[in-house]
């Protein structure tokens, strides 16, 4: 089996790894996000999805606990009803994510469970106990499944079991064997899953489409093109000596503690909630699923939400619900949307500066006015009128009018005809 370090990344399987991200990340959140590929045979889907089993992290669980049980949120009928200071005594160790397969030939009893016939017929303590089944023993990790599309055909009893595991986030499971009581757990799984949509029976949505929906993820894998890929692919070389292996192994410890300072903004709500209502969808797992992947994406990169990762996710989260043609009228719609309310956006953010641009404009203007006003006022006071000076009032509330004496010219004026020329011409040494 290839590791991840062996995976050759080419156009053709690039978005499966990215999803794949999206959904591992996910996972060690404690939301899972099941994704199914579809490809034609040799196209490596199923070698990517095994590959990712050498880079999972590690989870924290209660000592031997086959269910892994959270030690803060134990679930299974051993430790549920454990406090903090019970689980200390049995202790906590780390294990990576748990990775199991279910094959297409798997039986109802191996995945959920069935009575554990040593313990039954042991001879110094026989009882009915239960022999743990593969689907509880991915909890918090990853269930894969080869030829989902077969499984569905020839196996609907165990379609039915991963509906109830996929149906709600925690899913769950119920074991019903003769001598036991009937047991109920919650599992938290993630579902990973692979096909060939083009051999019997055909694509999982014609064969359960209800099966189908409760993928959040549906990614085409393609064949590489170039010459290169394919020498790179048979080659089958370790690259960087491990390196991108660890590097992936500390990216989701780093995102996982960033998570939760991201949030997908209204605009991107609003035009899912658009696409939903105008296109007729059937199901709102899908636009649930891109807003789960718009979180996990913006933590991986350490960004804000953009339009094309919306578009990115609606691309696979839509393929299995609506029609091919469905699929590509609704990115155009939030390509628009989108693109709209950014401009509407900017528009009314340089309304909105330009009209406080204004009132600055307008304020300055005025202090500018109010300063001048009082400059020329000063400096022409000589001019002002003798009843506004404090000497005229003081006056005029003092004295009677009519004893204030009236000093008038020393001669009596003359009409302008009774003047001679040489009155009216005065030089400069006469003046003096």
């Amino acid at each position: 089996m290839k590791t991840y370090s062996q995976i050759v990344v080419h156009d053709g399987n690039k978005s499966l790894i990215d999803i794949l991200d999206i959904s591992v990340l996910s996972t060690f959140t404690g939301n899972p996000i099941h994704v199914h590929a579809e490809g034609l045979r040799g196209t490596g889907k199923t070698t990517i999805m095994r590959a990712y089993k050498s880079i999972l992290p590690f989870i924290e669980r209660i000592k031997g606990c086959e269910f892994n049980c959270d030690p803060r949120a134990p679930h299974c009928p051993e430790h549920k009803n454990l406090n903090m200071e019970e689980i200390n005594k049995i202790g906590v160790e780390k294990i990576r994510m748990p990775f199991v397969e279910i094959s297409a030939s798997a039986k109802k009893g191996t995945v959920v469970g069935s009575i554990d016939l040593e313990k039954l017929t042991s001879k110094d303590d026989p009882r009915a106990a239960l022999l743990l089944g593969t689907i509880p023993k991915a909890n918090r990790g990853i269930l894969f499944i080869d030829e989902i599309n077969r499984i569905a055909d020839i196996s609907p009893e165990i379609a039915d079991i991963l509906l109830d595991v996929m149906g709600t986030k925690p899913g769950r499971i119920q074991i019903e064997e003769v001598g036991l009581p009937t047991i109920e757990i919650p599992v938290n799984v993630t579902v990973w899953a692979a096909s060939n949509p083009d051999e019997e029976p055909g694509p999982l949505e014609d064969v359960r489409k209800q099966l189908s929906d409760r993928f959040d993820f549906v990614v085409y894998v393609d064949k590489p093109h170039g010459a290169e890929v394919v020498k790179s692919i048979l080659e089958g070389k370790i690259k960087d000596n491990g390196l991108s292996e660890i590097l992936k192994k500390n990216l989701y410890i780093d995102s996982q503690k960033r998570i939760e300072k991201f949030q997908v903004p209204e605009e991107i709500k609003d035009a899912l909630a658009l696409c939903y209502v105008n296109f007729n969808l059937e199901s709102i797992r899908g636009l649930e699923s891109v807003i789960n992947g718009l979180k996990m994406l913006s933590a991986l990169y350490d960004r804000d939400v953009n339009p094309k990762d919306v578009t990115f996710l609606a691309r696979y989260a839509l393929k299995h619900r609506t029609s091919e043609k469905n699929v590509f009228e609704i990115i155009k719609f939030i390509e628009n949307t989108l693109t709209m309310n950014r401009v509407k956006r900017d528009e009314a953010e340089v309304a909105y500066f330009q009209k406080n641009k204004a009132e600055e404009s307008e304020k300055i203007n005025k202090k500018i006015a109010g300063n001048n006003k009082s400059i020329i006022f000063d400096r022409f006071k000589f001019l002002r009128w003798p009843f506004l000076s404090k000497k005229y009032k003081t006056m005029g509330s003092n004295h009677n009018p009519v004893s204030v004496e009236i000093k008038a010219p020393p001669q009596k004026a003359k009409n302008i005809d009774e003047i001679g020329e040489e009155e009216l011409i005065k030089t400069e040494e006469e003046l003096k």
